[in-house]
């Protein structure tokens, strides 16, 4: 990589300050229409506690076509996404104590928040009010950040974590998102001496990721779809030790009141007030799939059976690191597909179809990015 020349950037009529960084290729879209292409840009100027790495593998997430569609937040184009990034460190600053040249690393969904809040202080920086994503927004310098669908990024060592070494880093890129965000809200149950039994809503990157992760807890896991074409590979694949389809009312009548939480991963617009009558009494539902529409549902459900619906968003930076100790020391393998980045907009295709088992994962490193 070579040093480039200074650049200003003019977006949606915001003029960000002057910046000089290195320039790397990464395949982004120019409008919603979320079709990706080769585009060369420049990251920032890397500081005393940066981590310069090169990109190595990059997990597909929904959250990254909704956001290049333009379905929530408010996108700035070019949009570079990915944000399950894991990458070899070539370069760290003066005061980075943490990482070496040539270690494996991962980032997640945030690069930065301020630091001083109760959030940040407490080891919940991803409900900061300043945080910044990894892409789609704009740093504490002035600067636009991009994703991992790239050559290389540069990152602050607080918001960087180490890749196990005897976990494949292909394995380890969706647990930095999909990953942390379902064991945040089940990691509270790690512990417990009752028996717990879960129900996982949505077979996908983050709910097959659930089913292991709670299994791999002690849970009696049931996992809820929306018909019983993925039944098999969630009992024998995965598994769980429950499938029920909730499109049918007899399979749901037999399972009312059975449940201690759910986990709705479902990306999209769908009916809670159907999954409020498994919970037991105080039972809990934890929304962590991101809905571009509102999710409906009765307050009589709730109030019942003094039930609760709250929401988790990924995972702080400790728990991202939990997650990746967590997966080898239970010796769990993720499901992934692996693909060069030329098929990135066929990736995206596939998911929208639900055709993947489980996550796409770039291999970024490995694909010619011109």
């Amino acid at each position: 990589m070579k040093f480039s020349n200074k650049i200003i950037l003019i977006t949606k009529n915001r003029n960000f300050k002057i910046m000089e960084g290195r320039k790397v290729t990464g395949w982004a879209a120019r409008d919603s229409s979320a079709i990706l292409s080769p585009y060369s840009f420049h990251l920032r100027k890397a500081g005393p506690e940066d981590v310069l790495f090169k990109v190595l593998y990059c997990g597909v997430d929904h959250t990254d076509l909704h956001q290049l569609k333009n379905e929530i937040h408010s996108s700035t184009y070019p949009l570079v996404a990915g944000h399950e990034v894991v990458g070899e460190v070539i370069e760290v600053g003066s005061e980075v104590k943490k990482f070496n040249r040539g270690d494996i690393v991962g980032v997640g969904c945030i690069v930065g928040s301020c630091g001083e809040c109760s959030c940040c202080k407490t080891n919940k920086e991803q409900y900061c009010n300043k945080v910044v994503p990894t892409y789609n927004a704009i740093y504490n310098d002035g600067s636009f950040t991009q994703g991992g669908f790239s050559s290389a990024m540069v990152v602050h060592q607080n918001f960087v974590v180490n890749i196990p070494e005897n976990l494949p880093p292909e394995q380890a890129a969706p647990l930095l998102c999909a990953g942390v965000t379902a064991f945040s809200p089940l990691k509270q149950f790690i512990n417990s001496e009752e028996p717990i039994k879960a129900g996982i809503l949505g077979l996908g990157g983050v709910g097959h990721l659930g089913v292991l992760i709670a299994k791999a807890m002690g849970h009696h896991v049931t996992v809820i779809s929306s018909s019983d074409k993925k039944r098999e590979e969630a009992l024998t694949d995965l598994g769980a030790d429950c499938f029920l389809v909730s499109s049918n009312p007899d399979e749901i009548s037999k399972s009312l009141n059975s449940l201690d939480y759910i986990l709705d991963t479902v990306p999209v617009s769908h009916q809670l007030q159907n999954y409020l009558p498994l919970l037991k009494v105080e039972g809990q539902i934890f929304i962590v799939g991101a809905a571009p529409e509102p999710l409906q549902f009765g307050a009589s459900g709730l109030i019942l059976g003094k039930k609760t619906i709250s929401g988790s968003f990924i995972g702080s930076i400790r728990e991202t690191q939990e997650i990746l100790d967590f997966w080898v020391e239970k010796g769990l393998k993720t499901m992934v597909e692996v693909v060069k980045m030329d098929y990135v907009n066929k990736a995206f295709e596939r998911m929208e179809k639900n055709d993947v088992r489980y996550r796409f994962v770039l291999d970024v490193a490995g694909s010619d990015l011109e």
